[in-house]
């Protein structure tokens, strides 16, 4: 049975390369905005006992609230299956109280993607590469939760960045040496982390490296970009340890501000390897220095798989 896929509007570009695909088509939305700021939504294709799906990942409040009202509407007119789609999941570094009285954001807006209302047969969440994968478990049991690796994504990047001589994969802390180490075991090649130390104010600082790297080629893996201080952090230390060139790769490309130009201006990537997981990233599409690969395919194997 065919998908019908609709999609918040920042993920408009990621629905029309998954509609392009076998089994899917694009279903159709009016939108508008009153002068108050209101949102008016109207979903004009016939949904009724068959199978849809929702691009939208939970960027900002509004296209969270959007993942919501569209999903609610959908479920109102009797679709048959719902799958919501979250490429990006905001609010995933918020997923544990640090500080007496810190919410715990990641917790809240499961739950409140949790109150979308059960579709016939059933409704779930999709996720990519959540910084914390506990987060998949904040979902309501009546809501199933999966969780999508990018690591066949990944992987196609390491085999296409191995450079004559030794690549190393890396990471820009050891909270990330587990999925560093199955990338490293998969591809054949070997792993190293670097140790940071936290301070009080937030920032930290780089204090060894557990592998040799001098005249080998590093290929720095995190799972999301912000500002791209730590990335920019453990690339000086692994340099600063004779690694003879760095590529970073990453999953989600939040890339605020001018992070893009940061990273490739410090001098120490000769590339960023990024996913179109956030529509951030896939608007700098056509930047010679960011390589970008779609995760369409991703959610297109997971949703043919069920059927």
């Amino acid at each position: 049975m065919n998908y019908l896929v609709f999609a918040t509007e920042p993920y408009g570009y990621l629905c029309d390369e998954l509609c392009k695909m076998s089994g899917f088509s694009r279903g159709e939305l009016e939108r508008k905005t009153f002068g108050d700021g209101e949102r008016y939504l109207r979903i004009t294709s016939n949904v009724y006992g068959k199978k849809v799906a929702i691009l939208g990942g939970t960027i900002d409040d509004r296209s969270t609230l959007d993942i919501y009202d569209l999903a609610s509407g959908l479920v109102a007119l009797g679709a048959a299956d719902l799958s919501i789609l979250i490429p990006y999941f905001g609010y995933s570094t918020q997923e544990r109280a640090v500080l007496s009285g810190e919410v715990v954001t990641a917790k809240s807006r499961a739950t409140l993607l949790s109150s979308i209302p059960k579709a016939r047969h059933s409704t779930e969440i999709v996720l990519l590469d959540l910084h914390t994968p506990g987060i998949a478990q904040y979902f309501d049991p009546n809501i199933h939760s999966t969780h999508l690796s990018a690591h066949k994504i990944h992987l196609a990047l390491i085999k296409k960045a191995l450079k004559k001589g030794e690549t190393i994969i890396g990471c820009t802390d050891a909270g990330r040496a587990k999925w560093v180490q199955e990338l490293a075991n998969a591809a054949g090649i070997p792993a190293a982390f670097v140790y940071k130390m936290r301070h009080k104010d937030g920032s930290s600082s780089v204090t060894g490296i557990n592998a040799d790297v001098e005249d080998k080629h590093l290929i720095l893996y995190d799972d999301m970009v912000r500002s791209g201080t730590s990335l920019i952090n453990a690339a000086e230390a692994y340099k600063d340890a004779g690694a003879a060139s760095v590529t970073a790769m990453v999953t989600h490309g939040v890339l605020p501000g001018d992070a893009l130009e940061a990273l490739e201006k410090c001098g120490h990537f000769e590339q960023l390897l990024c996913s179109n997981s956030h529509p951030s990233a896939a608007g700098k599409k056509g930047n010679s220095f960011l390589k970008l690969h779609s995760v369409a395919e991703l959610f297109a194997d997971y949703l043919t798989d069920k059927t």
